[in-house]
This record gives structure tokens, sequence and C-alpha cells, in this order.
């Protein structure tokens, strides 16, 4: 892969996962792992699931690292069999750290979208990546040693690439683990499910999630509240929010909610412009991301009765409030929701105009806002 494109396995502004010491906020999924470990039943396929951003890929890593700088455990000796470990840290100066570090460890395999013949990256993981493995396999087994898998994530893999390591799964090569990150399991084949052992990764408190953008340098002085409630224990989703200014669009998106029935022009064809711009291909997603929660915060209002809480901007309340005060509006906000994402995702995909699609967004928000006024 060349170095101008993005790595498809790293949060941007976030360090790669191989390179994250701590893991913060999963230590259930841990313990699970190292339980499995300690009573010899080590399953040869492991689904880490969870929403994106909360720390799965570091996760894998961290597995990674441990079973291949871990000696086997064993009964002989004096004394018996030693204790099982009860960590998944290793010294960052251990030679597989020091390898995995460098891209270098002859044990692990990470496969990720990989680059076509025109030199992009691809869109999914197609079923030459998976069949590399099978050179991977061969090259390493003389040696004895464990060998680990990471797909990162499964969810892209093509029905061919899927099919491919389904066999995989269903006869693994002898002292082999493989390690599925995925934040959509349901996209992936039941037999492929079925045969992996799942571990559960849930949204990190935000203690966590403090202390986990700390390590990664990111700084949240500002309104870190609204960023808690917008990133829903997601770390990636937090660095996403602060590289692309994403507190300052939501706080413009809830004012230009507050002008509703009735409609600040202006403003919505100047929110429009700037989703539109020269690079702002980023900004424009995450300005349909950012409707979608508004929308769905909106939904929740009006079917509880009470905003969601913290606010993910100032003044939030009050307009959550005004435009969904019962369960009938409520309503009403969540049927536009699905279609107002449709549509969106929709014109995104065939490349339709992003103002425009901005402005037909804003346009029914204010159809469903001025409902029975």
């Amino acid at each position: 892969m060349t170095d101008d494109l993005p790595t498809p396995d790293q949060a941007p502004g976030a360090p790669h996962p191989r390179e994250t010491p701590r893991l913060f906020g999963q230590d259930a999924a841990e313990r699970a792992f190292l339980s499995a470990y300690g009573s010899d039943r080590l399953h040869h396929g492991w689904l880490l699931t969870g929403p994106e951003g909360v720390g799965k890929a570091t996760l894998a890593w961290r597995i990674a690292r441990f079973l291949l700088a871990t000696p086997p455990q064993s009964d002989d000796g004096l004394f018996g069999a030693a204790p099982p470990p009860q960590t998944l840290d290793i010294d960052p100066e251990h030679p597989v750290a020091r390898r995995m570090q460098a891209g270098a460890e002859p044990g692990l395999a990470a496969i990720t979208r990989s680059v076509n013949d025109q030199g992009r990256l691809r869109s999914e993981i197609v079923v030459e990546d998976i069949r590399k493995l099978g050179r991977f396999f061969g090259l390493s087994s003389a040696d004895g040693g464990r060998r680990v898998v990471i797909v990162d994530s499964a969810d892209e893999m093509n029905t061919s690439a899927a099919n491919a390591l389904l066999k995989m799964l269903e006869e693994p090569p002898a002292r082999t683990t493989l390690l599925l990150v995925s934040h959509q399991p349901s996209r992936l084949l039941p037999t492929i499910r079925s045969r992996c052992r799942t571990l559960r990764l849930t949204p990190l408190s935000p203690a966590d999630m403090q202390a986990a953008l700390e390590q990664a340098g990111a700084g949240t002085e500002a309104m870190p509240e609204h960023l808690a409630a917008l990133a829903s224990g997601s770390v990636g989703r937090a660095l996403r929010l602060l590289n692309l200014d994403g507190l300052a669009l939501y706080a413009e998106l809830i004012a230009l909610l507050d002008t509703m029935p009735r409609l600040d022009r202006p403003r919505a064809l100047a929110l429009a412009e700037a989703a539109a711009g020269r690079g702002a291909a980023e900004r424009f997603d995450l300005l349909l991301g950012l409707v979608d929660i508004a929308l769905a915060r909106l939904a929740r209002t009006g079917a509880t009765g009470t905003p969601p809480q913290p606010e993910a901007a100032m003044g939030e309340a009050q307009v959550l409030s005004r435009l969904a005060p019962d369960p009938d509006s409520g309503r009403r906000w969540a049927d536009i929701a699905a279609t107002i994402s449709a549509r969106a995702r929709h014109g995104q995909a065939v490349n339709l105009d992003p103002a425009a699609l901005v402005l037909d967004t804003v346009f029914k928000m204010q159809d469903t806002a001025s409902w029975g006024r």
C-alpha cells in the first residue's frame, strides 16, 4: 500500500491499533479471552463485535501479541504447571512486540482491504486477499509456533472472500487463531458466526473515553459532555468529531432546527455550501451522520417526553422539546429519519450534488416541524 493512501484499519487521527499501548473499558472481554486460554478452551475462531471505535481492533492486536509472545502452557517441571496469565499485557521490548511494531512478525497476518491495479484502495476485501493466507500458512508452519490472523473488518469481505475464509474456519490449520473484527456481525455469513466464539465489546464510559482520547493525543477541554453525547462511547467517533470540527457542525444543525418551522434559509444555504466545498467529502459524510443523530434524539424526546442527556449542543434540550413535544411527533420524526437517511445515502452513492442533498434534507425536516402548525 502506498504511503499516501488511508490505512483501512486505522481511525483518522488515532494511532494504529498495533501502536496503542492500552485498551480502556473492555476488561470483561479481556477476562473472557484469558479464561478460555487458561482453561485450555482456546477456540480457533474469535469474532470481536461491538460498535465501531470502541477498541475491537486494539483488542485483536493485543490478543495476537499475547498469543505469539506467550509460551504454551505445560504441566512439565518440578512444581507442575505455571499459573495461567492474568493479563494480555506484553513487554513492549519483547521480540514479538518489537517485530509486530515494525510489521515484521512472521507468525501474524493482517487482512484488510487491499489496493487494486489502479493503485486505489478497494471498497471490500476480495478473495485474493484471503487466498494469500495459504502462502502465509505454508511459510510459517515449519517452526511449530502459533499463527494468528486478524481480519479487519470482516464485514467488508465480499461473498467470495467470505466463503474462502469459511473454509479456513471449517478446517483451521494447526495452532492457528483467527480474529475477526466486526462492527455489524449480522452482515456475516451465519456459518462464519457459528464457527467463532464471540467477544462483545461495549461503549466506553466517559472516564474511559477521556483516558483513551488522552492516550491518542486528543484534547477534549472544550465541551467534553457534548463530545460524549455525540460519540456514544466510541473513541473512533470522538476522534472523527474532533478532527472535522463536528461539535461546531452539530451546534449549527441544532441552531438551524431552532429556526423551524419558519426556517432560516440563508443559514440553510450556508450549511449546504459548507458541505459541498472542495475537499469536503468527509465533512459531508459527517453531516449526514449528525443529521441521523439529531433525528434520533428528536424521536426519543417525543417518545419519552424528556430530551436525552447530556446535551450534545448548547440549548439542544429546548429545541428538541419544542419540536417533539409528544409521542405522535416523536413517531413522525422517527418515520422521516428513515426516509431522510435512505434518500441521503442513495444520493451520496450516485454522486448527487452534496449541497442539493443537504437542502433536500433540511426541507424535509422543515415539513416535519411544520406538521399540525
